[in-house]
């Protein structure tokens, strides 16, 4: 299909979708197992509409994504869907900010030499093997993501992954390589699947152990959480290592004389600068106010985002960062696409669509076997957390599913656990994670190719779900009945 053609096919079939749900007649209501009823409004059938129109033209890139983002607030107020002041309010949310702050934390790292240093030692560690390179990416961000938020580790291993990228070199045709898609995709998903290990790695995990304890009456330690949901983490890392060697085999097995073009490369550098010792004490403040976030009641209060642009404006101050770097460096396109992301995910908040979307789907599955009831939650999960926040894919599914557990039999405790491990990792769209936008600004892949890729990852992590139910969780203790 020509490449116009196929545009505006696609333009089309977007606004075909939106009109076809805000014309069509009122849907009858979703009723919970309580007797709750849920009523789809005029907006909400609405938002259900924008919701895909957003989602076919993000996927098909048939404008700038973020051009499709702002697209978003103007079709709300447009078609009275809600007031533009609540739709626009939503692009310059708290989670917006905390990824801005991400990329200026990331920017000075790059100018400051810091990710040159990291990649070059690790570079150096690992070897000429691309397949060990690529595992030992994915570690150090897995393992980052332990202790920090995981948009703030796709910030800060941005910049060394396209060091890495520079020494491993190109195609002679100037496209995009194999282990160019491998390393940037793998670093999305494994910054997802790290940061389901601990309650620090995302706030869908403190928010799904809140949701669970206002249930059940049950607190969860972080300890505990880590114990369930750690080794699920890591076999995912492991896992995907494998798959993507698979999907996006990199051209080179070896790249000869790497380690030694990494060592001589790491002595240009020289010592450690005072410039990047400031940028390092400035980050290392920064992340330790937001680890502290979650034992310091005092700091609680405060959000995430503050702390990272704090240390932005220092480096603003200090001028490590210039206006330059601000006007021309800062990918605002992914801005704007997380932008829209929260405007349309509110949206669907809002408007009750997102409520009666879940209820009806869990409705579905009352008289389900309790494995497909499971899987049924956990793959709904799965699919929101790709469109909306992780937050709020937790918020709008998990309590409706501990009312059918009960009355299914169903250890809440698996919903707790399967369900947080879905919403971490949004393998099939750019706008279910920072990292996955991130990742994007490579230019290593296409929208396409990174929706393809998430199909068989996300069909993994459902088969490990299933495994994790049968296997480890029972040997620590949890049965998937209650007993």
């Amino acid at each position: 299909m020509n490449t116009n053609i196929k545009r505006i096919f696609f333009i089309l079939l977007g606004l075909a979708a939106f009109f076809a749900f805000y014309y069509a007649p009122q849907f009858g209501p979703a009723i919970d197992p309580s007797g709750k009823s849920f009523e789809l409004t005029q907006q909400g059938k609405a938002a259900i509409g924008l919701f895909l129109l957003a989602g076919i033209w993000w996927v098909f890139e048939v404008t700038p994504i973020g051009v499709t983002s702002i697209a978003i607030g103007v079709f709300q107020a447009l078609f009275l869907i809600r007031p533009a002041k609540e739709a626009f309010r939503d692009f310059m949310d708290p989670t917006v900010m905390f990824i801005l702050g991400s990329l200026l934390i990331g920017l000075a790292f790059t100018k400051a030499g810091i990710t040159k240093r990291i990649a070059y030692k690790m570079l150096d560690v690992v070897g000429e093997d691309t397949r060990k390179i690529l595992l030992g990416v994915f570690i150090i961000t897995a393992l980052l993501t332990h202790i920090m938020a995981h948009t703030a580790v796709a910030a800060t291993m941005f910049p060394i992954l396209v060091a890495i990228l520079a020494l491993y070199g190109e195609n002679a045709d100037g496209r995009p390589t194999k282990f160019g898609k491998a390393l940037f995709i793998g670093m999305a998903y494994t910054a997802g699947a790290g940061s389901i290990c601990t309650l620090l790695g995302g706030a869908r995990n403190p928010a799904a152990v809140g949701f669970y304890k206002e249930f059940t009456g049950i607190d969860v330690s972080f300890i505990d959480f880590s114990v369930h949901l750690a080794p699920f983490g890591w076999l995912t890392v492991f896992l995907i290592w494998a798959l993507l060697l698979v999907i996006y085999k990199p051209e080179k097995t070896k790249i000869p004389g790497l380690r030694e073009k990494a060592r001589a490369e790491y002595a240009k550098l020289g010592p450690v600068s005072k410039q990047e010792i400031f940028v390092g004490i400035v980050v290392f403040c920064a992340l330790t106010m937001l680890v502290l976030q979650a034992i310091v009641p005092a700091l609680k209060t405060m959000d995430r985002s503050v702390p990272l642009l704090a240390a932005g404006l220092l480096f603003f101050l200090s001028n490590i960062l210039t206006v330059e770097d601000l006007e021309k460096k800062i990918p605002w396109n992914i801005v704007l696409l997380f932008s829209g992301a929260m405007s349309i995910g509110f949206c669907l908040w809002k408007t009750g669509a997102a409520q009666w979307i879940a209820v009806k789907w869990l409705a579905m599955l009352v008289d389900a076997h309790w494995l497909v009831f499971v899987l049924g939650i956990c793959f709904l999960v799965l699919i929101m957390t790709n469109f909306i926040m992780n937050v709020a894919a937790i918020a709008i599914t998990l309590p409706v599913a501990l009312v059918i557990a009960k009355y299914l039999g169903v250890n809440p405790e698996l919903i707790l656990y399967g369900a947080t491990a879905m919403a971490g990792m949004p393998f099939l769209l750019l706008i279910g994670a920072a990292p996955n936008a991130m990742a994007y600004e490579s230019k290593q892949f296409t929208t396409g190719e990174f929706f393809m890729t998430g199909i068989p990852a996300s069909a993994m992590i459902l088969c490990l779900l299933v495994l994790m139910t049968f296997t480890y969780w029972p040997l620590i203790g949890m049965s998937a009945l209650i007993k």
